[in-house]
């Protein structure tokens, strides 16, 4: 096994034709341990250790065990796209503050959303290549949604793209700002970065590359070289092919799927989820309201530490002091009584890659400490 999952150190202790309790007793770990790998399924990694002890236990099976796991392995897998092309919806979020003056005036002519905790209106916008939808938040955010349908011969070509397209949406962010505020170009404010989601719904990959090929869409820049002379360039093909066969991880990467309905990952440079149940699996608007709120409160937070950078007392409008920031932290890691356990785990793996808790917490201190 070049890496071990949830679902191989299930379909080993099948093949083994034992009792999950025998399995734990013959790998010398608890219960315990055993049912969070196996509910964990594709999207768990046991750790390093446990990888060892999966080895020398699939080492010392009978050859029958053996030919039951392969032959196990060889059908419990994701069923490949039936098109064998890769089929993306791209959302990519670009947030700037503004402050609380200006996004009110822009609110004024837009349609307010009903129903969310962070109170904002939106419109749509023009884009030359994409759906646009712009989200104007009181507490002083506006963030540009982008949605763009993808249908890449490869993921390099998909990260290729997701690079250079950056390069030309932060300066059209930046020009359609000051549009909207009719203000001088140099005096417009500036996004500093984009954030990409991608909702996966078709791919021709099967089993373990499915799973990393997810993982290698939440962290895309393993397949380019962004230091190229003419801006990212795709690095060698084999490189792909390399990464989906042995199988990709990074320290950075948490998985957020649930087995038998969804393979999802987060990252620090955006998320990748695919459905494999409709029914039971996250919506895209679910996914995207997670992530407009954290973006938002993310830029919110890193104007605060602008501020202290620049050698100012952070100060904001009293709606949205130190209270706001302790409500929003509370409302971010806590979980409520309507949401379901892939809620949580979205919003967790989103939370921590994102180090958006400890940003409200720094900002939280420093907004009552400037009021002393």
């Amino acid at each position: 096994m070049q890496r071990w999952s949830g679902r191989e150190a299930r379909l080993l202790r099948e093949a083994l034709r034992m009792s999950l309790r025998d399995f734990a007793a013959y790998l010398g770990v608890s219960d315990r341990t055993v049912s969070n790998w196996e509910s964990g399924g594709t999207s768990y990694a046991p750790s390093a250790d446990s990888q060892a002890v999966l080895d020398t236990a699939l080492g010392r099976a009978s050859n029958d065990a053996r030919a039951r796991f392969a032959a196990a392995r060889g059908t419990d897998r994701v069923a490949p796209s039936a098109t064998g092309r890769i089929e993306v919806d791209s959302h990519k979020f670009v947030p700037t503050f503004i402050g609380v003056e200006r996004a009110d005036q822009l609110r004024v002519q837009m349609t307010p959303n009903a129903g969310q905790w962070l109170e904002s209106a939106s419109v749509r916008v023009h884009h030359p290549e994409a759906d646009c939808l712009l989200h104007v938040f009181a507490c002083g955010v506006v963030v540009f949604h982008l949605i763009q349908r993808h249908e890449p011969r490869t993921l390099t070509e998909l990260a290729v793209w997701r690079y250079r397209s950056y390069a030309s949406d932060l300066p059209w962010a930046r020009d359609k700002l000051r549009d909207l505020l009719d203000e001088d170009h140099l005096l417009a404010p500036t996004p500093e970065y984009v954030l990409s989601l991608y909702w996966l719904t078709a791919g021709p990959w099967t089993g373990d590359a499915y799973d990393t090929a997810l993982r290698l869409l939440s962290t895309p820049s393993v397949l380019v070289d962004r230091g190229a002379p003419g801006g990212p360039a795709a690095l060698d093909g084999a490189v792909e092919e390399s990464l989906l066969a042995t199988g990709f991880d990074h320290r950075d990467i948490l998985p957020f799927g649930v087995r038998g309905v969804s393979t999802a990952y987060a990252g620090w440079s955006g998320v990748a989820y695919a459905s494999h149940s409709h029914e039971r699996g996250l919506t895209i608007d679910e996914l995207v309201t997670c992530e407009l709120t954290v973006q938002t409160l993310w830029c919110f937070t890193r104007q605060i530490q602008r501020m202290i950078e620049d050698g100012q007392d952070p100060t904001m409008p009293e709606p949205y002091g130190w209270r706001f920031l302790r409500a929003a932290y509370s409302r971010l890691t806590s979980a409520r009584a309507q949401e379901t356990a892939q809620h949580v785990l979205m919003r967790e793996a989103i939370m921590k890659t994102s180090g958006l808790a400890d940003l409200l917490r720094a900002a939280q201190d420093a907004l009552r400490e400037s009021r002393n």
